[in-house]
């Protein structure tokens, strides 16, 4: 039976930086929200000059909010790209120059489902789709919940006009993700990461001021 030997010390996997001789960068596109780069660049000294497209991203943000009975919270909104209304958790920009990550988040969760927290933690980060954009996005598991009061709550707008609240079991969440029911990244990777946190009790999760250097300002 195949099996690693007993003399071979585990070893923990884990992204790391990887410079590589940028030659050139162009930004070829300039939207509203994000830009279009292009980078020229060497996978090795001598090697040939590589030309790559993507989307240069400020960073974003998503909360998992979860109630004194372990149930968390979902937001029904439309996406145009994909033309479906999804189930997701509050997420943002982190487009505010030097707000810290954590306060950005804080904003989304009140902005988003009119609620403040208590307790942060990281539940995850995570690249959203490193073959074409340099987002990296952070999901905190937020407890300890309270309403933001009616005169201090923000007014959405366009499609966060249309939002829709639905708390949902932990378990039920993730079985809505494994049968292919719910699509949105942050709420997949959140709602999975949850479950795995809550067997050790949230015990080993980070606080949610730890370093976070694959975030673009950090990198």
């Amino acid at each position: 039976m195949p099996g690693t030997p007993e003399t071979t010390p585990a070893v923990k996997v884990s992204d790391a930086p990887s410079p590589r001789r940028l030659l050139s960068q162009e930004k070829v596109y300039e939207g509203r929200i994000w830009d279009v780069v292009s980078d020229s660049f060497q996978l090795q000294e001598t090697g040939e000059a590589l030309t790559r497209d993507y989307i240069e991203h400020p960073g974003a943000v998503a909360v998992l909010p979860m109630n004194d009975d372990g149930e968390i919270l979902l937001l029904k909104q439309y996406r145009h790209p994909v033309g479906m209304d999804l189930w997701e958790i509050p997420a943002g920009l982190l487009d505010v120059e030097g707000e810290d990550f954590v306060v950005g988040a804080a904003r989304e969760l009140a902005e988003e489902a009119d609620l403040a927290a208590g307790t942060w933690n990281v539940l995850a980060d995570f690249f959203n789709s490193p073959g074409s954009s340099s987002e990296a996005i952070r999901i905190y598991l937020a407890r300890n919940l309270t309403d933001v009061p009616h005169h201090e709550r923000h007014e959405r707008t366009d499609e966060e006009a249309e939002i829709e609240f639905h708390w949902i079991s932990l378990d039920d969440a993730v079985e809505s993700v494994l049968a292919g029911r719910l699509h949105n990244p942050s709420a997949v990777v959140g709602i999975l990461a949850a479950a795995a946190a809550r067997a050790e009790g949230y015990a080993n999760l980070r606080p949610a001021d730890a370093p976070w250097p694959a975030h673009p300002s950090q990198r």
